[in-house]
């Protein structure tokens, strides 16, 4: 039998900016539920949650780190994830793992741009989510414009569960047993717990005719399932204020995660598919102990001692000690020798595990991120929808420092992007280059000290590199003979083809209309491959393209020199002519940003801003007399832009940037990059 039914267990991500106290207040909720017996400390690199050595030398959440504890008979599962910008891809790969998520905003900052990103994915992938004002102690607190903030950005849906106490000492409960006569910093508890209860029993129409007719209030036990709903649904986002470093709402909140946030059973259901592409069904979970085994990989860390370690999410069945599964669609076996629960660095053996529970595997080559484990063949093809991670932005040209070391470092970098699928590896066909692409300078420089310093590879560097796209403008055709004659047999394909531009984003789509047997259909894959390998390689500035839509129109073929070669040349080489013909144009990525600043400094900064050919699109009023800047820019004119910021405003401004999309490059920036 699992430790834990699933009706016992409740799984969280802790999201956040940085600074926003995630890592304290998981910290304080661990030490209020007797799960340590002293709390650690970001500053001073004791805390749980951070414990790798990067971490600690940062000062910040670098990797998601897992972490439980037991509250009156139900177990906690809570995931800290990193709140730096640049990080955002490995916090969001906890998403699926979990039913909720706490989004921790700073009482004295407000609303920044990680937790903006981290409500809009998790709305997303309608997950409950509770919001946690931390540090409501501090100086520059402003926590009843905070919570108007939140009202305004995220819904009149966000409804406190408690007020902080007008002496500071503490937080009052509105939901559970309201306390009506303590006086409160703001606002009145009994209108708070009026509009708590208005709002689930709009989900219960029996519930709601009850709560008109009779005097009395409506009990949690009452109000339980119909709460579940409206957190389902998003029409509840509860709010609730504590100080961490001051261990102030903490017990409230440990209630509030047993008996508000849902367990597996009351949230909306992981989705799983079966099949791949257009042919891909919808799969409804048992959800018990009872089914098959479905688990979830979602982290994978890799060390050169103990091997790869990872990191799943159980959804059906029971998984114990010494059972054999699969991992995907491979038919070959696996015997679980370990399986252990991760409390931050330490590894605690389990003997097995059911539904809901989150555990890890060790020592397991197989294991990737998005990977299916199961018990039966059934589930081959099983598989969670992909999530939409962010696209890289910045670039660096890596080499190996010794002679010799290619081969470790192509080994070295596959595994950086296996343990963060946001990493991504390309290579530069112009300047025979390996390119390691990250979302911003520091995602990038933490995977290449991570490579040195675990995996033991020293990398020079180049510049960051821009991604530059090539696309076409109009539609053309075109027609290309591949023949060949060299003595013995020879080689013949003949293509005739179409490109047509196809929307920002859309990728690329590859169509055959040959009819007649023109061209064997045999020898069409080749044609794509020609095609694709032309686009990988790009015709104006060596860029890959993207957005064209390819048909394949007629052709002839020869019944003994026709080869998937000459089909392959033929196709790439009339593709050529048909992209000269279609005015190809360069694509640069454009990118959102957010630039936090003092009011003071707002000038400064929109004015260098436009003077780099960036579009401010809005400003918004933040507490303590800080501004938020939308701005969209090109990358390339952000080359330098997080020194510009430092410079401009004494190291205060703070700036978050996410990938937009695509847009032609001007003119003059486009002769320069052909002429490059």
């Amino acid at each position: 039998m699992p430790e834990h039914r699933i009706e016992q267990i409740r799984n969280a991500a802790l999201m956040g900016h940085s600074g926003s106290g995630k890592s304290s207040l998981l910290e304080a909720l661990l030490y209020g539920a007797r799960a340590i017996s002293q709390r650690g400390r970001v500053d001073d690199g004791t805390n749980h949650a951070d414990f790798t050595p990067q971490e600690k030398a940062h000062h910040h959440s670098l990797e998601a780190s897992f972490l439980s504890l037991d509250h009156n008979d139900i177990h906690i599962n809570l995931i800290d994830t990193p709140g730096l910008p640049d990080f955002f891809g490995r916090a969001q790969l906890a998403m699926p793992a979990v039913e909720s998520v706490l989004l921790v905003i700073n009482a004295s900052r407000g609303i920044e741009p990680i937790a903006q990103r981290a409500f809009e994915e998790a709305r997303r992938q309608g997950k409950s989510i509770l919001i946690v004002v931390n540090q409501m102690d501090g100086n520059e607190a402003q926590l009843e414009s905070v919570l108007e903030q939140i009202q305004t950005q995220f819904g009149h849906g966000c409804l406190p569960l408690n007020l902080p106490k007008a002496d500071g000492t503490g937080v009052v409960d509105c939901y559970f047993s309201p306390d009506y006569d303590t006086p409160t910093r703001f606002g009145d508890v009994r209108s708070c717990h009026d509009a708590l209860i208005d709002t689930v029993v709009e989900q219960d129409e029996a519930l709601m005719e009850i709560y008109l007719e009779q005097e009395e209030s409506l009990t949690p036990e009452q109000l339980h399932a119909p709460l579940e709903t409206a957190l389902r649904h998003g029409e509840l986002v509860p709010v609730c204020f504590a100080s961490a470093e001051q261990q102030m709402g903490i017990n409230h909140l440990l209630q509030i995660l047993a008996q508000v946030l849902p367990n597996p059973q009351e949230a909306n259901p992981p989705n799983f598919v079966n099949g791949w592409g257009d042919e891909a069904k919808p799969v409804k979970l048992t959800l018990d102990e009872a089914g098959h085994l479905l688990a979830h990989v979602f982290r994978v860390s890799i060390d050169p001692y103990v091997g790869r370690l990872g990191v799943f999410r159980i959804h059906q069945g029971v998984l114990r000690t010494g059972q054999k599964l699969f991992i995907g669609a491979d038919r070959k076996p696996i015997k679980v020798a370990h399986l252990v629960k991760l409390q931050g660095k330490d590894q605690v053996e389990v003997t097995s595990a059911g539904p809901g529970d989150i555990c890890a595997l060790a020592k397991i080559d197989g294991l990737e991120v998005g990977a299916i484990l199961h018990d039966h063949h059934e589930e081959d093809n099983f598989h969670m929808v992909d999530q939409d991670l962010p696209q890289p932005l910045f670039g660096l040209a890596v080499r190996p420092k010794r002679r010799g070391d290619e081969q470790k470092l192509a080994e070295v970098l596959h595994k950086l992007v296996a343990e963060d699928p946001s990493l991504q590896i390309s290579h530069d066909g112009v300047d025979n280059e390996t390119v390691l692409q990250g979302l911003g300078d520091m995602h990038v420089q933490i995977a290449l000290e991570k490579a040195q310093q675990v995996f033991n590879l020293d990398m020079d560097t180049q510049k960051p590199s821009v991604a530059y796209r090539e696309t076409i403008t109009n539609s053309a055709e075109s027609r290309y003979r591949h023949k060949k004659q060299s003595g013995g047999a020879g080689q013949f394909g003949e293509v005739h083809l179409k490109v047509e531009p196809l929307p920002r984003g859309s990728g690329f789509e590859f169509t055959s209309k040959v009819v007649g047997g023109a061209i064997p259909s045999q020898f069409i894959p080749a044609i794509e491959k020609g095609v694709k390998e032309a686009m990988r390689e790009g015709i104006l500035a060596g860029f890959p393209m993207q957005d064209i839509r390819v048909v394949v129109l007629d052709g002839k073929h020869h019944p003994v020199d026709s080869k998937e070669i000459a089909f392959h040349m033929a196709g790439k080489k009339a593709f050529l002519e048909a992209v000269m013909a279609s005015s190809p144009v360069l694509l640069e990525p454009i990118v959102d940003m957010h630039v936090q600043v003092h009011q003071d400094k707002m000038g400064d900064i929109t004015g260098d801003l436009s003077a780099h050919r960036a579009m401010v699109c809005g400003t918004q009023a933040l507490a303590n007399q800080q501004v938020d800047i939308n701005a969209e820019a090109p990358l390339a004119a952000l080359d330098d832009y997080a020194t510009r910021l430092k410079a401009m405003t004494g190291g205060e401004g703070q700036l978050s940037m996410a990938f937009s999309r695509y847009e032609v490059v001007p003119p003059n920036v486009q002769q320069q990059l052909m002429a490059h």
